[in-house]
């Protein structure tokens, strides 16, 4: 994400801090790397508006050093190392440390869960924003070439605390092509000479990986938005697709082969596509809420 000039890969904080008026939480279900996260706090300026539930799980160095010499999880699973599922799996154990033990996050600790519920009861704006995607689920995905936790819309509800009730709408995010990291299945793969043909060149955020690639696979498509019961749908990279589209903020404006490709999405999926990105900034976005009648 570019955001006035600047590349912004985030890890922890909420992409939500463009906003200088959104506060920001963590929630309890988010295992958390202490020094990326400060070191992300710093760097962003976000130390007065971000807090962490105190129940949240840390990632301790011994977990980092589990997760990259375990060879089943380096050669097989082909982790990114973060540390991530070994802290998970601590919790599940019970020997977790948790947020609320960490003084260097005293400061910062609040009970997320009641304050994101007070502000949806307040009738306050609340995005709840969710990492992976959901064939990394470890319930729904590609087992065993999956995270280690659930990821979809119902997981990252109860991340932080709220009940499906409360929820108004599920936006679930595609490229107009699929990646993955790391091993496992990719329906339609394309060899890493084809994806530099096309222009899809990704690197993972967290490794620095070479993303694989494959194009938009509308069987996995109809799929995510049953699993995660979608109401709309965004689209990112339309531009990397059809280039004549790099920087449109008008649907009018698209060409007309990526007009027909998005209304290909939405009639196989029987969900609107709402949201369009044309670019890396963070304005260059297509927001057709309002024509469709979906903007509350």
């Amino acid at each position: 994400m570019t955001y006035q000039g600047k590349v912004y890969k985030l890890r922890l904080v909420p992409s939500g801090f463009i906003n200088p008026n959104a506060r920001l939480y963590i929630g309890a279900g988010v295992a958390i790397d202490i020094q990326v996260l400060l070191k992300e706090i710093e760097e962003l300026n976000v130390s007065n508006r971000i807090w962490i539930d105190a129940q949240s799980t840390i990632i301790e160095n011994h977990h980092k050093e589990q997760d990259r010499s375990d060879s089943h999880l380096r050669n097989t699973i082909q982790t990114t190392g973060s540390g991530s599922g070994p802290a998970i799996s601590d919790r599940v154990k019970r020997v977790a440390k948790l947020a609320k033990d960490m003084p260097e996050l005293s400061s910062l600790i609040d009970d997320v869960a009641l304050r994101i519920n007070e502000a949806i009861d307040n009738g306050q704006k609340v995005i709840i924003e969710g990492t992976q995607g959901t064939f990394l689920s470890v319930y729904h995905g590609t087992y065993p070439y999956v995270t280690s936790k659930d990821v979809t819309a119902s997981a990252i509800c109860s991340d932080v605390g709220i009940g499906p009730k409360k929820v108004s709408d599920v936006i679930v995010v595609f490229k107009s092509y699929f990646t993955r990291v790391g091993a496992g299945p990719l329906e339609g793969e394309l060899s890493p000479e084809e994806i530099k043909k096309l222009g899809w060149i990704e690197y993972g955020t967290v490794t620095g990986r070479l993303r694989r690639a494959a194009p938009f696979n509308f069987k996995l498509a109809k799929r995510a938005i049953m699993l995660n019961s979608a109401t709309q749908i965004a689209i990112t990279k339309l531009d990397v697709l059809y280039p004549n589209a790099l920087g449109l903020r008008s649907y009018e404006k698209l060409p007309k082969e990526a007009k027909q490709f998005i209304e290909e999405i939405e009639t196989q999926t029987k969900t609107p596509v709402t949201l369009i990105g044309t670019g890396s900034d963070v304005y260059d976005i297509i927001d057709r809420r309002k024509e469709l009648g979906l903007l509350r």
